[in-house]
């Protein structure tokens, strides 16, 4: 008998982990072996268990889901990660694949996107939901020089919480850094992308489709 997928689920909202256990268990081919809420956690139970798949979040207290995926991609070449995320934002899941990720499901599709693509990437392949591969692909066709794309995966992250009106402090205690690490991002980030104003930031996160005009 083949052995079952190995699925480690990551994501801080227990009902989302809950609903996402039952849907994968009730599966012949694969089992939920673990799972974390926060990326720390999800970084150390990988080494441990090495899971066959990881199905994950990209918004999460603490480490995030991009510096997570960036981290164990790094360290674990062969690691199938899966996010699955609220986001349906073309300039998200391009990050999330920059970073490592090999399937990208958004969690408004359909039930089965999440299955096909936990089977999809143990089998080497990639796997991006429908909607959001046709997003992809109209936004790479109409984007030449996209200045988000330089940024690494934490200053992805905190360029979108500041786009939100996050000020340094809320940042600083969201992802659990120092708020003078918070402060020598947003510099880094002002220069790297050109902006002299939180007004220039809103725009262009209006503009990547990270907020709403």
């Amino acid at each position: 008998m083949k052995a079952k997928l190995r699925v480690m689920l990551v994501d801080d909202h227990d009902i989302v982990r809950s609903g996402l256990r039952r849907l994968i268990d009730r599966n012949e081919d694969m089992e939920v072996i673990a799972e974390a809420n926060t990326g720390e956690q999800a970084y150390a139970l990988f080494g441990s268990l090495q899971p066959d798949v990881v199905v994950m979040d990209v918004s999460m207290p603490g480490m995030g889901g991009l510096e997570t995926l960036r981290r164990i991609s790094s360290r674990y070449a062969k690691a199938n990660l899966i996010v699955f995320s609220m986001h349906e934002n073309v300039a998200i899941a391009t990050k999330a694949l920059a970073a490592g990720a090999r399937a990208y499901v958004a969690k408004a599709g359909k039930s089965d996107d999440v299955l096909q693509a936990i089977r999809e990437v143990a089998a080497g392949r990639g796997y991006i939901s429908p909607d959001m591969a046709q997003k992809i692909a109209l936004r790479t066709h109409a984007v030449g020089n996209d200045p988000i794309q330089q940024l690494s995966p934490r200053e992805f992250e905190i360029f979108r919480l500041l786009a939100e009106g996050k000020s340094v402090e809320d940042i600083a205690g969201l992802l659990k850094i120092s708020q003078k690490t918070a402060a020598n991002y947003q510099t880094v980030l002002k220069h790297k992308l050109g902006i002299t104003s939180p007004v220039d930031l809103v725009r262009l996160a209006i503009s990547q489709g990270l907020l709403e005009a």
